[in-house]
């Protein structure tokens, strides 16, 4: 018997923290939740098998890009960091490795990972491996890849948009049981990540998309196009009182009328980094808190890099979107190493 869901459709697919764009590379995706998504439905098999192996998933004829032959390749703009350089080969594949977040201790990379970029959100939905992995650094080399399974077996869901936090993943997910895209919470408990919780009512009101959260828990910053902003895109940041959230306030000093999203926090909160349009691809900025005050935004990498994360050293990880001829061939996760 077959299941009907239906499911929120980002403006272009769920992964892209970069845009993919048939025509000259330019813009910004749209990984974000937003209430003008539009509907439809999609055809669930019987049985849904959640695979923990990548080896086999990306097409045979998919061409593993490299920076000897990218024609677009990510340009560092600061003097702080080496120079930008893709991950090693048990995170990156010839596939789509996106939205990367580290873990503080610079120990633990979550990302996105998807076979193949050009197939359409539904069939992603159906693969069975499309979704969030996680590689652990282990006497300073970086591990083969692992499924983390944010849904029971057998169930259908795609999962994006991960910030972790202790032992709390906050992802965004669209799947059996719900209509549209919802951000969830889970636990880590005894070595896998339990209670799934929907905790979009949470969110709603403010339209939240993209998020990360203060290091003590009293602030959210986030990405949304509500009302009030610069234009498209904005950050927002939002209190947080008694568990509940305040009304966001827009950081006026940092936006911009392009997109700004896709916010990373730094762990002292003297640093906020963002993704915005420059030249006509995606690029990474960092504003500095000075004396309470964010400054205005400097570009630290841009052509086609996006959705930055940083650990407490300062190392900076990215999504490089490899194009060619207005096409993106695939992605991968870069690092530039803070001098």
């Amino acid at each position: 018997m077959k299941k009907i869901i239906v499911l929120l459709v980002f403006a272009l697919i769920l992964f892209a923290g970069c845009a993919q764009n048939s025509g000259n590379p330019s813009g910004v995706g749209n990984k974000s939740i937003q209430s003008n998504s539009s509907q439809i439905a999609v055809q669930q098999p019987a049985k849904i098998t959640i695979l923990t192996n990548r080896d086999n998933s990306v097409p045979a004829n998919a061409t593993k890009m490299t920076p000897s032959n990218d024609v677009y390749p990510p340009k560092l703009h600061s003097a702080d960091w080496e120079t930008p350089v893709p991950m090693p080969s048990g995170i990156n594949t010839a596939g789509a490795e996106d939205s990367p977040f580290v873990t503080p201790d610079g120990n633990t990379l979550y990302f996105f990972f998807t076979p193949d970029p050009s197939i359409p959100v539904q069939k992603q939905l159906l693969d069975g491996v499309t979704g969030i992995w996680v590689s652990k650094k282990i006497n300073g080399q970086w591990s083969k890849a692992e499924r983390v399974v944010l849904q029971e077996q057998g169930k259908l869901s795609l999962d994006g948009c991960e910030f972790v936090q202790g032992n709390i993943i906050w992802f965004c997910s669209a799947r059996e049981g719900y209509t549209g895209i919802n951000w969830f919470t889970a636990d880590y408990n005894n070595g896998a990540w339990q209670n799934f919780r929907n905790v979009s009512e949470k969110f709603v009101e403010y339209e939240v998309g993209e998020l990360h959260f203060s290091k003590n828990g009293n602030e959210l910053y986030f990405h949304s196009s509500r009302a009030g902003g610069k234009g498209n895109y904005d950050i927002w940041v939002s209190k947080i009182q008694n568990g509940i959230l305040q009304p966001p306030a827009n950081i006026v000093s940092v936006n911009s009328a392009e997109n700004d999203g896709w916010p990373f926090i730094s762990e002292d909160e003297s640093e906020l980094w963002f993704l915005r349009t420059y030249l006509g691809s995606p690029a990474i900025y960092r504003s500095k808190k000075i004396n309470g005050t964010w400054s205005s935004p400097e570009l630290i990498v841009s052509q086609f890099a996006g959705e930055p994360s940083l650990d407490i050293a300062g190392n900076l990880y990215f999504v490089h979107h490899y194009y060619k001829n207005g096409t993106m061939l695939e992605a991968d996760i870069y690092m530039a190493k803070k001098k």
